[in-house]
């Protein structure tokens, strides 16, 4: 990988002998209107390999025009590059589906952006990420075969796309047709749940932004919850409606899968038939997401009251701000004998704003932890452990779900401020870090805290926009 030859190959200087470099057409709806064909506009396929059985894309990002660019450059900056590169990786370890980075590199180029689309754009550097995955075909490449108006096009594609990699499929016509969309479904409903149970916020969940294979594609405007809130995007374009907010990337998902059921309607003729499979998704992920938030709160048995119990959490975790991956992260050190004092000060770590917590709402989290103390004790007792035993169980259960470090926002932009500068010390320490984000690592105890006041409303760390 430092050959002369990789080098100019990921930065788009050289191709190998045979290779066709191409772009992919798309369409898609955007913040739920129809947007029609959008790209490929700067991602550019070099070539597909097969390793172990195994197929991987390469696609460089921002290595200039492609056929679909319209009025853009095709170019990417070192901002957005460095974003994509540090995300991708870190959502591999954290067990996400999930496009990978296999290089990041400057271009050379100076890139005009208007960052807040405020009208004062300025050159920035530019870069070139090349992204590895099976396939980079997304809902809408669908939507454009569709609305071309020849059948072929959105049969041939599909065909494609069930005998490459879903070839698992062995019926043909509208059964087949039927099954690829079930399985479509499955895995973009088994995504999302964990991107909420990381509190991953996409931020722009248009359906040319959803992978067929169910794998989390084009690292924009993303962020992490760091105060617990459903209402949160990371995104400037949705800021007034939060159409893509942390807590609606299910029911999007849902209403992506459903423009994807519009396209593949004229294969399959069968209304009834899709919408089953729709409404599977609304019972599955009530199923999956009880499942994945017992197993946060280190439960694997089941007793009556668990929903009521997440609710509550849930609410909780909203009245005053909490930060997400601290507040799981130390619940794990919580045992069933302590009594709700200590647990709150065990907690206590995660809270913005410690000492101005109402006494009403202390109290409200003192009753709550008493629940989820006796919870623990009916667990341990359904287990049949003692109590070191079961301590140790739970939490090493906990801490394999829940991680420690995630790639806050504020992390991300002192990256690129120090990269902007040719400095890439704190890249390399960061992407080091997020290559195990369950484990302990003492070493990087600094970024396991809360996010800094400096970072609250600071433009990369509170907010962003589409730009890049």
């Amino acid at each position: 990988m430092q050959s002369l030859t990789f080098k100019n190959i990921v930065t788009g200087q050289e191709f190998p002998n045979g290779v066709a470099p191409y772009a992919m057409a798309y369409a898609g709806h955007q913040f739920g209107n129809w947007a029609g064909q959008l790209g490929d506009g700067r991602a550019i396929n070099l070539f597909e390999m097969l390793q172990h059985d195994q197929r991987w894309a390469l696609q460089l990002k921002g290595a200039g025009p492609t056929p679909y660019s319209r009025s853009g450059d095709g170019l990417a900056v070192l901002r957005s590059s460095i974003r994509e590169h540090l995300c991708s990786e870190a959502m591999h370890h954290l067990g996400i589906p999930t496009t990978r980075s296999l290089s990041l590199s400057l271009s050379g180029d100076q890139v005009l952006r208007d960052m807040l689309y405020d009208g004062n754009a300025a050159h920035e550097k530019g870069a070139i990420v090349c992204r590895v995955a099976p396939s980079f075909i997304r809902f809408g490449n669908f939507e454009w075969a569709a609305a071309q108006g020849n059948p072929e096009y959105l049969k041939q594609l599909t065909d494609y796309t069930i005998k490459t990699f879903y070839s698992h499929i062995t019926t043909t016509g509208k059964e087949a047709y039927l099954q690829f969309f079930k399985e479509v479904t499955a895995r973009t409903l088994d995504t999302i749940i964990h991107w909420q149970r990381v509190g991953f916020v996409h931020g722009v969940m248009n359906t040319d932004n959803m992978s067929i294979l169910g794998i989390t594609i084009d690292y924009g405007p993303y962020g992490w919850l760091e105060p617990y809130d459903h209402g949160w995007t990371p995104n400037t374009t949705d800021r007034q409606n939060k159409r893509y907010r942390y807590g609606a990337q299910p029911e999007i998902g849902l209403w992506n899968l459903l423009q994807l059921a519009n396209a593949l309607y004229e294969l399959i003729n069968d209304g009834p038939a899709l919408e089953e499979i729709l409404n599977d998704y609304k019972a599955n992920y009530q199923s999956q997401y009880l499942r994945m938030m017992k197993s946060k709160l280190g439960l694997q048995t089941s007793q009556e009251n668990d929903q009521e119990l997440i609710a509550t959490l849930e609410h909780h975790l909203q009245l005053h701000e909490t930060d997400m991956t601290l507040f799981f992260r130390e619940l794990s050190l919580v045992e069933p004998q302590m009594d709700a004092d200590k647990a709150f000060v065990t907690i206590s770590m995660a809270f913005y704003d410690l000492e101005n917590i109402s006494e009403p709402h202390q109290w409200s989290w003192l009753e709550w932890l008493e629940r989820y103390l006796k919870r623990l004790q009916l667990e341990q007792d359904a287990l049949g452990m003692d109590g070191i035993a079961f301590a140790k169980a739970k939490q090493q259960q906990m801490n394999a779900i829940n991680p420690k470090y995630v790639l806050r926002n504020y992390i991300a932009q002192l990256v690129i401020d120090d990269a902007d500068k040719g400095d890439y010390t704190l890249l390399n320490e960061v992407y080091k870090m997020l290559q195990r984000p369950y484990d302990e690592q003492p070493e990087f105890d600094k970024w396991y805290d809360l996010r800094p006041d400096w970072a609250r409303n600071k433009v990369g760390c509170s907010m962003l926009s589409c730009s890049s």
